[in-house]
């Protein structure tokens, strides 16, 4: 069994309210052989709600306090995203997963790159905070691209 972002198993939890659903992952969540994380929904946000980035480094950074979470208003978030990863890793450790197919791009689960911090639309390399936490925990952390390429198969716009 493996875990996965739930946005990408169908589930409507974006900070926008929209899903970016990838087929072959959700058929795996409704044939039992995956389940579903929103580490941004675990750690207290709402949906929708406000678009967030990180800014001042990576979510390896939010962990050593040298980088904050911050929305588009200015809010910081930073303690939401980084109760939501710890969240979502006792959900994934309590079901025995050692592996996790993640939205790349996400300030949560990015596990290459991330927005910039200046809601410029533009991204950069490194990872999100949640994906930083797996990592630590020794999770295998794949993007969707990473995993669809796997498969031979390509991510549909």
């Amino acid at each position: 069994m493996i875990g996965i972002s739930a946005c990408l198993g169908g589930v409507l939890c974006r900070y926008d309210g929209q899903v970016k659903t990838v087929e072959p992952l959700k058929r795996l969540v409704e044939q039992g052989a995956a389940i579903m994380v929103c580490p941004e929904v675990l750690g207290g946000l709402p949906i929708p709600r406000e678009p967030a980035e990180i800014v001042g480094g990576d979510g390896y950074d939010v962990w050593r306090g040298q980088a904050s979470v911050v929305t588009n208003t200015g809010k910081d978030v930073t303690e939401d995203f980084k109760n939501g990863a710890i969240l979502a890793y006792k959900k994934l450790k309590e079901q025995g997963i050692t592996q996790l197919i993640t939205k790349e791009k996400s300030p949560s689960c990015g596990r290459h790159t991330i927005y910039d911090g200046q809601f410029s639309g533009q991204s950069k390399t490194g990872v999100g905070v949640a994906t930083a936490y797996f990592l630590q925990q020794n999770l295998i952390v794949l993007s969707d691209e990473e995993w669809l390429a796997q498969q031979g198969r390509k991510l549909e716009k």
